[in-house]
C-alpha cells in the first residue's frame, strides 16, 4: 500500500519492493553513498523538505514578473517599503485562511465557508459586549466562533456523512446570515486601543508588521504538521485512499473532523487579524475568501482531488494574488480587469503544473 506524498514526502526516497524469491537491485550512490541527483548532509535542501520543482519555480517566476511590472509601472510607489509592508500585511490575512484550506484539500475535502466564518467571526468579536473584555476577550471571541464553525463542518462532513460541498456551503449562508443580524448591516469600530495599537506603525517589530510576524508562524506552524507530524502523514493518506487509510488504522472520521477544526481555527486567527488591520468588524468581511484560498492552494501545487498538499506553494499562491491586488490598485485599474487577469495566471500556473508533473502526479 502506498500513500501520495507530501511536499516533504516527495523529496525523499521510496523504498523499493522486489517479487518474492528475488535479490534486491542494488542501489546506485555516489562515492558519498548518496544516490545520485540528491543533495546530502543533514543541512540540504531536501533535508528540510524545501523542494524547488517546476511548480514553485514558475511560481516564484510569476512572482518576479510581477514585481518587475510594479517597479516599471510606479517604481516609486510600488517599491516604497511602507506599500512592500502593506503588501505582506494584507498577504497574512487571506493567507492564515489559506494555510487551513490547504490542510483540508489535501485530504481531499473543501470548505466553502471560510470566508463568511471570518465574518461571523470579526463580528461576534467586535460587539459592544465582548470588548468590554478588552484584547483577550476579542482575539478569544474571534478564535472560538471560528472554532465552534470547523466543529459543526466537521461533525455534519465526518459523522453527519455530508458532502464537503453541501455542509461547508449551508454553513456559509448560515455564518454570513448570524453575521449580517449581528451587525444590523453596520460597521462595528473598535474601541479598544490595545487592539488598534497592534495595527500601528509603532508595533512594528525591525520594520515587520505584527500581523506578518503571526501569518510567519501560522505558516511554520503548518508546515511542521503537514510535513514533519503523524497528522501530516495521516492527511495525505486520507486524501489519497481513504478506504487504504482506514484499512491501515486510521480514524478517518476523527482526521477529518480535525482538519475542518484547524480551517476553523485558521479563520478565527484571521479574522482577529483583519479586526486589528480595519479596526472594525463587518459582516462583508472575508467576502470571496473561499475562492482566493482555494485558488492559492491549487495553483501552489496541492491537488483539489487530494493526496497532495504544499504550504511553501500555497503561501507563494497568496503573494501572487496580493501583488497583483497592490499593483492594479497603485495603477488605478479597474477590478473587472484584475479579476481577469487573476483567472488567466490560474489557467496558465495549473498548465504549467500539468506539463511539469511526473507521471501519476497529474
Amino acid at each position: 500500500m502506498t500513500q501520495p506524498a507530501s511536499e516533504a514526502q516527495q523529496g525523499g526516497a521510496v523504498p523499493a519492493t522486489e517479487p518474492h524469491g528475488t535479490q534486491p537491485r542494488a542501489k546506485r550512490t555516489d562515492a558519498a553513498g548518496r544516490p545520485p541527483g540528491r543533495g546530502g548532509g543533514k543541512g540540504g535542501p531536501r533535508a528540510l523538505g524545501l523542494r524547488l520543482d517546476a511548480r514553485g519555480l514558475s511560481l516564484l517566476g510569476v512572482l518576479a514578473a510581477l514585481v518587475l511590472v510594479g517597479g516599471i509601472t510606479k517604481p516609486d510607489e510600488f517599491l516604497a517599503v511602507s506599500n512592500l509592508q502593506l503588501v505582506l500585511t494584507q498577504a497574512s490575512v487571506i493567507g492564515v485562511v489559506t494555510v487551513g484550506a490547504t490542510f483540508v484539500i489535501t485530504s481531499g475535502g473543501i470548505d466553502l465557508s471560510v470566508g463568511a466564518i471570518v465574518a461571523l467571526s470579526s463580528v461576534w468579536a467586535t460587539t459592544v459586549a465582548t470588548q468590554s473584555y478588552g484584547f483577550a476577550g476579542i482575539a478569544f471571541t474571534a478564535v472560538v466562533v471560528g472554532l465552534g464553525c470547523g466543529l459543526v463542518n466537521g461533525v455534519l462532513i465526518a459523522y453527519g456523512r455530508m458532502v464537503p460541498f453541501i455542509a461547508t456551503l449551508a454553513m456559509l449562508a448560515s455564518a454570513r446570515g448570524l453575521a449580517l443580524q449581528l451587525t444590523d448591516g453596520r460597521t462595528q469600530v473598535v474601541t479598544v486601543q490595545s487592539v488598534l495599537d497592534l495595527g500601528s506603525r509603532d508595533a512594528y517589530v525591525l520594520g515587520v508588521p505584527p500581523l506578518v510576524l503571526v501569518f510567519a508562524g501560522v505558516v511554520v506552524a503548518g508546515w511542521l504538521a503537514l510535513n514533519r507530524t503523524t497528522f501530516g502523514r495521516r492527511t495525505v493518506a486520507v486524501g489519497g485512499n481513504p478506504e487504504a487509510a482506514r484499512l491501515a488504522g486510521i480514524d478517518v472520521r476523527r482526521q477529518r473532523l480535525c482538519l475542518y477544526l484547524l480551517s476553523g481555527l485558521c479563520c478565527g486567527i484571521a479574522a482577529f487579524l483583519l479586526v486589528v488591520l480595519s479596526g472594525s468588524g463587518q459582516n462583508t468581511n472575508g467576502n470571496l475568501y473561499e475562492l482566493d484560498s482555494i485558488a492559492a492552494a491549487i495553483i501552489g501545487g496541492t491537488l483539489l482531488s487530494g493526496g497532495r498538499g504544499t504550504i511553501v506553494g500555497s503561501v507563494l499562491g497568496v503573494l501572487v494574488f496580493t501583488t497583483i491586488t497592490n499593483i492594479f490598485a497603485l495603477n488605478n485599474l479597474q477590478t473587472d480587469v484584475q479579476q481577469i487577469a487573476k483567472g488567466v495566471i490560474i489557467v496558465a500556473a495549473v498548465l504549467v503544473q500539468r506539463r511539469s508533473a511526473r507521471p501519476g502526479e497529474a
